[in-house]
C-alpha cells in the first residue's frame, strides 16, 4: 500500500480552512506602527481591567449588550472576537479600554491600536446586522476616579471593510506559513527518535510517565534521581505527545539559570545538533526568555522611541526581524539578541513578540507563575493548548510564596523624599504621614494585623496614581532612579493587597533599636504569602497538561498540597540508578546543632570532618544553617587543624565568585568548600567523579523559630493538620537530600555523606531519607 501523500492531498492540504485568529492578534500583528513605546505605566491588573468594564457597562441602558460575540470570514482566515458592548438604540458599538494615570499619556501607537480593534469589531457588527453605518466609541475608563473619556467615530460599513481587509491581507500571508510550519512541526515530532542509543536505568520509566500524563492531559508529580537525564527524558516524552494532542506550546520552567542551559542542550540533542550552537534543521522554533534587565542594551534609556534607538520604529522593523526569527528557529539569548540587533530592535521585546510564535519556550518559573506573568496572561487570551513542564519542582513552594509576597519598607521611602521632583512633594508627605500613622499600631517588634490597613491603602493608590501622571510627563526623569524602583515595589504591593486573603498574613515589623532614639518609627509593612494553593488555581487550569519533577519530592503530599494541585494528580516515584554500596552515610549521634548545642558543637564537628578528610582525602562539602555558623565551624576546623586546605562561601557572592568557588573542586584538587544548606551550592552543581567526594550536612535545615513561621505553622496546621511538618520539617529535609545529591551523580561515582546531628537517627527523618541509602550511626571512631 502506498503511503505517499499524493499531489491531490497536498492540494486538499493547502484548501483547508486556516486556523481562527482573534481580533486582538490580527491587529497585534497588523496594525502596529512606529516607535516601541511604554511610557504610559502602569496599567490595571487582569482582575481590574474587568472590574472596570464590569463598571462601565452597569452605567449602559437596559438594552445595552455586554461581550457580543462576532466572528467573520476572509479568504479561509476566520476572525473571532466579543465586542465590549452593543447599544442597539444608539447604534453605537463600544470599545472599553481601562487605565490609570491621565489618558492623554496614551501614546498615539497605543491608541492607534486600540482604535484598529474597534474598527474592526465595527465591520464584523455591521456585517452581522446588516448596518450601512454605525457609531464606534472608543471608551477609555479610568479605574481610580472612576471617570469615563468616550471618544466617537462614525463610518460607514464600507469603510470598516476596507479597514478589516488590509489588515486581513497583511496577516494571511504570515497565518499560511504559520499552517506550514505547524504540519512540518508535528511530522517532526512524530518521527522524532530518542538521541541516544539507550534509555538510562529510570529514565525509560519517567519518560512514559510523562508521555502518558501529557497524553491524558493530566498534571504529574514525578521524584526522580540526580543522573539520570531527568530533562532529557522529559522534553522527548512531551514533544512526543504533542502531535495528537494538538498542543500549541511546550513551556519549559526552572528557577535556574544552570537549568535553562540543561533544557535547551537537551532540546539541541533531540534536534540532532551537537550542541544549541551546531546548525539548527529540526522544524521547532526554540526560544529562551531572560529577565528584561538582563535582556536590556540600553539600561540608561527609557523604553520609547526619544529615548532609545531600539525602542525608536520598533514597529516598522519588526516584520522583518519576526520573519527573520522564524526562519532561524534556534532563539536562545545569544542567537535572539544578535538576530534582534541586526535588525536594529529590541532584543527584549523581540523575544516577547516571538513567545506567540514559537513551538517550546525556556525560561524562568515567574514567567508563568509570577503575578501577571506574561506567558500566562497569553496563554488564556489566545486560548492557547501548553504542556507545562516544570524543573525542580521541589522550589516552587517557596518562589510562588514570594511572588505572592510584598514589603514596603520606610527606609528606601525616606532615602527617595529628598531627591524626588517638587510636582510629587505633598502626595509623598501624605504617604509619609500616613505611615506615621501605622507606626502607633505597632505595639511590638512584630505586630499582626487582621488585614491591609485601608486608610495606607488609599494613601498609596493614589500616590502611585500621582506618580504614573507625573511619569507620563515625564518620561526620561530617573530612568532607573530610586523613585522608579520605589515606583514598582508600591504597584506590586497593591497587586498583592488585591489579592489578599487567610491564605497570607500582614504584619508591621519594627527598625533596629538605634534607629529608634528621638523620632517616630515608621515600621516595615508586609504582606507574606504563606499557602499558595488557592493563587495557583487558575495556574493548572489554564495548561492543557503539566509535569513537575525534581529528585526531591517527598513527601509528595506536601507538595501537592501547597502548590494547589489538581485532585487526580498523577505521581511517580523512580527508583534510583544508584546503588547503597556507592554512597557511605553516616549519622554523627553525638552532635547536637540546635540552637542552644552550636558553641558546644563545634570542636566535635571538626572532629569528624578532620577524621574522615584524612582517612580519605579529597574533595567534600561542608553544609551549615546560617553563614555565622559556618564562620564559626571553619575558624575552628582551622584551629584545630591547619593543614586542611578550607574555602567558604560569602554573602552575595557574584557570578564570578561563584565560578571561583566551584573551580576549586577539580580531579587533581583537595579540600573543603564551605557553603551553606539551601544556598547556590545545595544544588544545581555538577561535580561528578573526584571532583566531589563527600558531604558535611550540620543542620537538618529546619527554617528558624520566628513569630512569621509560627504563623505559618498555625495556618498550616489549620489547613492541612500538618502545621510542623510543612513549616520546618519537610523543607528542611528537602534541602539536606539535594545538598547530599551532590556527592553522587553518576553510577561510576562513589562517595560519603556525613549528617552531624543526633536526630537523624529519629524515625520521623529517617523516613524522609531517600530508600535506597544505607543509613549507618557512626561508631565511637567518630568522636
Amino acid at each position: 500500500m502506498n503511503t505517499t501523500p499524493s499531489r491531490l492531498d497536498d492540494e486538499a492540504a493547502a484548501d483547508a480552512p486556516l486556523d481562527a485568529v482573534a481580533v486582538r492578534t490580527l491587529c497585534d500583528f497588523a496594525a502596529r506602527s512606529g516607535d516601541l513605546d511604554l511610557r504610559f505605566t502602569p496599567s490595571p491588573t487582569g482582575t481590574e481591567g474587568i472590574a472596570g468594564h464590569g463598571e462601565v457597562t452597569s452605567r449602559r441602558s437596559a438594552s445595552y449588550q455586554r461581550e457580543v460575540p462576532l466572528s467573520t470570514r476572509w479568504s479561509g482566515l476566520r476572525v473571532q472576537g466579543s465586542a465590549d458592548g452593543w447599544d442597539p438604540d444608539g447604534h453605537r458599538l463600544e470599545e472599553i479600554k481601562t487605565h490609570r494615570g491621565d489618558a492623554a499619556g496614551i501614546s498615539p501607537n497605543q491608541r492607534a491600536l486600540h482604535w484598529a480593534q474597534a474598527k474592526v469589531y465595527g465591520w464584523m457588527l455591521c456585517e452581522q446586522l446588516a448596518l450601512e453605518r454605525i457609531q464606534i466609541a472608543l471608551v477609555y475608563f479610568n479605574i481610580d476616579t472612576g471617570q469615563e473619556m468616550p471618544l466617537l467615530e462614525t463610518h460607514a460599513a464600507h469603510e470598516l471593510r476596507s479597514h478589516f481587509e488590509s489588515l486581513c491581507a497583511r496577516y494571511i500571508g504570515w497565518a499560511l506559513q504559520e499552517r506550514e510550519h505547524r504540519r512540518a512541526r508535528d511530522a517532526a515530532l512524530r518521527a522524532l527518535v530518542f538521541p541516544f542509543a539507550g534509555f538510562r536505568t529510570g529514565q525509560r520509566a519517567l519518560a512514559e510517565a510523562v508521555y502518558r500524563t501529557h497524553s491524558a492531559g493530566r498534571v504529574l508529580l514525578a521524584q526522580a534521581p540526580t543522573g539520570i537525564g531527568k530533562t532529557v527524558a522529559t522534553l522527548f516524552a512531551a514533544l512526543k505527545a504533542t502531535p495528537a494532542q494538538a498542543t500549541d506550546k511546550l513551556f519549559y520552567l526552572t528557577p535556574r539559570t544552570t537549568g535553562r542551559q540543561l533544557a535547551l542542550d537537551g532540546l539541541a540533542r533531540l534536534g540532532g545538533a551537537a550542541s544549541p550552537a551546531s546548525r539548527w534543521t529540526l522544524p521547532l522554533r526554540v526560544l529562551e526568555r531572560v529577565a528584561r534587565d538582563k535582556a536590556c542594551e540600553h539600561p540608561d534609556k527609557a523604553c520609547h522611541g526619544e529615548s532609545c534607538p531600539l525602542a525608536r520604529g520598533f514597529y516598522d522593523r519588526l516584520p522583518a526581524a519576526r520573519e527573520a526569527a522564524a526562519q532561524a528557529g534556534w532563539l536562545d539569548g545569544r542567537a535572539l539578541r544578535e538576530l534582534a540587533l541586526a535588525h536594529t530592535v529590541c532584543p527584549y521585546y523581540l523575544g516577547q513578540e516571538m513567545l506567540r510564535w514559537s513551538d517550546v519556550a525556556v525560561g524562568d518559573v515567574n514567567h508563568f507563575f509570577d503575578l501577571g506573568a506574561h506567558w500566562h496572561s497569553l496563554t488564556r487570551e489566545q486560548d492557547w493548548k501548553v504542556g507545562l513542564l516544570v524543573d525542580e519542582a521541589h522550589n516552587l513552594i517557596e518562589r510562588t510564596r514570594t511572588m505572592y509576597s510584598a514589603m514596603l519598607d520606610p527606609g528606601t521611602f525616606q532615602a527617595l523624599r529628598p531627591s524626588a521632583p517638587a510636582a510629587l512633594k505633598k502626595a509623598l508627605d501624605r504617604l509619609h504621614r500616613s505611615w506615621n500613622s501605622l507606626a502607633k499600631e505597632a505595639v511590638s517588634d512584630h505586630q499582626l494585623l487582621p488585614e491591609v490597613p485601608g486608610e495606607f491603602l488609599a494613601t498609596l493608590q493614589q500616590v502611585c496614581s500621582d506618580i504614573s501622571d507625573h511619569r507620563a510627563q515625564h518620561p526620561d526623569d530617573a530612568v532607573d532612579g530610586p523613585l522608579q524602583r520605589w515606583f514598582f515595589d508600591a504597584l506590586h504591593f497593591l497587586q498583592v493587597a488585591e489579592l489578599f486573603g487567610d491564605h497570607s498574613l500582614c504584619d508591621l515589623t519594627q527598625g533596629p533599636p538605634a534607629a529608634q532614639r528621638g523620632r517616630v518609627v515608621q515600621p516595615v509593612l508586609s504582606i507574606r504569602n504563606l499557602v499558595p494553593s488557592p493563587l495557583l488555581q487558575d495556574r493548572w487550569s489554564a495548561v492543557q497538561a503539566a509535569t513537575l519533577f525534581s529528585a526531591t519530592l517527598e513527601p509528595m503530599d506536601y507538595v501537592a498540597d501547597l502548590l494547589g494541585l489538581p485532585a487526580d494528580t498523577l505521581r511517580v516515584d523512580v527508583p534510583s540508578a544508584f546503588s547503597s554500596e556507592q554512597l557511605a552515610v553516616h549519622i554523627a549521634p553525638h552532635i547536637s546543632t540546635r540552637w542552644t548545642d552550636r558553641l558546644a558543637s563545634l570542636t566535635p564537628m571538626a572532629e569528624v570532618i578532620a577524621t574522615q578528610y584524612h582517612a580519605e582525602p579529597g574533595n567534600y562539602l561542608a553544609f551549615f544553617s546560617s553563614f555565622h555558623f559556618l564562620q564559626q565551624a571553619l575558624d575552628r576546623l582551622q584551629q584545630l587543624h591547619p593543614d586542611i586546605p578550607a574555602w567558604a562561601q560569602s554573602r552575595g557572592m557574584s557570578e564570578t565568585e561563584r565560578t571561583a568557588f566551584i573551580d576549586r573542586f577539580t580531579e587533581h584538587s583537595r579540600g573543603i568548600g564551605f557553603a551553606v544548606l539551601g544556598g547556590a551550592f545545595g544544588e544545581g552543581i555538577d561535580l561528578p567523579g573526584r571532583r566531589l567526594i563527600g558531604a558535611f550536612i550540620a543542620t537538618l535545615g529546619l527554617p528558624p523559630v520566628n513569630p512569621v513561621n509560627e504563623q505559618m505553622r498555625a495556618r498550616l496546621q489549620a489547613r492541612f493538620g500538618r502545621g510542623y511538618d510543612y513549616a520546618y520539617l519537610f523543607p528542611g529535609l528537602q534541602k539536606v537530600v539535594q545538598a547530599a545529591g551532590r556527592v553522587i551523580r553518576s553510577e561510576q561515582d562513589r562517595g560519603v555523606v556525613v549528617l552531624m546531628d543526633e536526630r537523624f537517627a529519629r524515625h520521623e527523618v529517617r523516613r524522609l531519607l531517600p530508600a535506597w541509602w544505607r543509613v549507618q550511626t557512626a561508631d565511637a571512631g567518630w568522636r
